[in-house]
């Protein structure tokens, strides 16, 4: 295939997440040079405008060379692309393309860039922040703590720690405990670092407090539950106080022994909290909080998706999972409270199916996480997959009989379950631009499958068909 060829197919595909059209050098093409270095690369074609009609770029060399000391002086570190030339009858094309940089981030004039999909958007000091981690195979809870030392943990703990190291790992520890958290970078040349204050706190432990109440309406708390210590601790004392307000049905099974049953699965809980301690992001001033009301229990977490995670590969386990806080992972896997990494979502879920209510319910933002656990029980006959993820979108796909996009499906899927939901809220839910979700919701509206009822504002959606 010729390179006249290759580039035409490009422009079938149109943008996405490593490909740009571009009319005419400005700006706008530094900073996706840069949002691709900080991601999987990709390339600007320069001469192509955002529909992919073929217009040129009336070039010469000393232009070309120009562009490049352009993009030379205002990117650090330095990037410099690949160019070429492809020629397409009386048209010039110039294709600048750049690979992954292996040090992250890059910035043009001190703004920092990252691509999702086919956008650029601009990251904010946690992404920054976050992105260089990444980089250098670290996180932050391996960075020292700068506000306590040693003595500000209990050795008590770290003892409780080694023993049920041993049990899960069927060996015996033979290093004094601080030897041991040394050996297991849990502390850094015998510094206290920020994970092992948040695993063995003496005392309080203002970074990772919690609140949890039982609700009987959306004002009205009956019980509550402050917790400010080590996450250890915290796991044991959330779960016990969930159990409390739970309702438990004992099954006589015939056996001598009768099964309790609680009308949410155990495990499936302690699933979603160990998520919430390890995935946390503790730098955030916000605590997590835990709702308990009659019919669902909602999970609330600082810290949205991590490493550029987006929610519709989530719920289809369709990802790499990347730690947020690889020390308290670490920690967790080491004694056997953590199965395999990036396989909690796939184990809610399946948990939920097996003891026979509907599924989870995921909410979103940029800086938190929520998670809603529903009481109600699927109904005969109905399979999980319907009720949340892509098999609803196919399904009213089949009955309108219209050829639906996936993005498409999955903005119907939103609206059936939250008939209120915002433009920005699918945005971030779907992982796709603004613009984008306005051009599929302008052609399901066309297409009289979806509808608005009452003013933008105040309004909320129907599906029609």
């Amino acid at each position: 295939m010729t390179k006249k060829e290759l580039l035409h197919n490009i422009i079938l595909q149109g943008e996405n997440e490593t490909v740009e059209f571009k009319s005419s050098f400005n700006k706008t093409v530094i900073e996706t040079l840069c949002a691709f270095s900080n991601n999987k690369g990709g390339k600007v074609i320069i001469g192509i405008d955002d529909t992919g009609k073929i217009k040129g770029a009336g070039i010469t060399e000393e232009s070309v060379q120009k562009w490049i000391n352009e993009i030379k002086q205002n990117t650090t570190p330095q990037i410099v692309p690949e160019v070429e030339i492809i020629f397409d009858k009386e048209h010039k094309i110039v294709v600048l393309t750049v690979i992954e940089y292996p040090i992250k981030p890059v910035a043009y004039k001190n703004k920092y860039f990252k691509r999702v999909l086919n956008s650029n958007h601009l990251m904010n000091l946690d992404e920054i922040s976050n992105l260089h981690l990444q980089t250098i195979n670290s996180s932050w809870d391996y960075y020292p703590d700068p506000n306590h030392n040693i003595q500000h943990i209990s050795i008590n703990k770290v003892k409780k720690y080694i023993n049920e190291y041993e049990k899960w790992n069927a060996t015996k520890v033979h290093y004094k405990p601080i030897d041991f958290l040394n050996k297991q970078e849990i502390l850094r040349n015998g510094k206290l670092t920020f994970g092992a204050y948040i695993l063995f706190a003496k005392d309080l432990c203002t970074i990772s407090d919690i609140q949890i109440g039982r609700f009987k309406s959306p004002t009205k708390i009956i019980d509550s539950l402050s917790l400010d210590t080590d996450i250890f601790t915290e796991l044991d004392r959330i779960l016990s106080f969930i159990k409390s307000h739970m309702m438990v049905e004992f099954i006589i099974t015939g056996e001598a022994q009768r099964i309790e049953r609680y009308d949410y699965p155990l495990e499936a809980i302690r699933e979603i909290v160990i998520n919430m301690l390890i995935h946390r992001d503790y730098r955030d001033s916000s605590g997590s909080v835990i709702k308990i009301y009659d019919n669902r229990i909602e999970f609330f977490n600082p810290g949205g998706l991590f490493g550029g995670l987006l929610l519709n590969d989530l719920l289809k386990f369709n990802y790499q999972p990347k730690a947020r806080n690889k020390l308290l992972s670490k920690a967790f896997k080491e004694i056997g409270k953590v199965e395999r990494y990036g396989s909690g979502i796939k184990r809610i879920f399946t948990i939920c199916e097996q003891y026979g209510i509907v599924p989870p319910k995921f909410n979103v933002t940029n800086n938190s996480f929520e998670i809603v656990l529903f009481k109600e029980k699927i109904k005969v006959g109905e399979k999980v997959g319907e009720k949340v993820g892509e098999k609803v979108g196919e399904k009213v796909g089949e009955k309108v009989g219209e050829n639906l996009t996936e993005n498409q499906k999955s903005i119907i899927n939103y609206i059936l379950k939250n008939k209120f939901i915002t433009a920005k809220e699918l945005s971030n839910n779907i992982g796709i631009s603004s613009r984008k979700i306005e051009e599929n919701i302008k052609k399901l509206k066309e297409k009289n499958i979806i509808k608005r009822v009452g003013p933008n504002k105040g309004g909320y959606w129907e599906v029609v068909r």
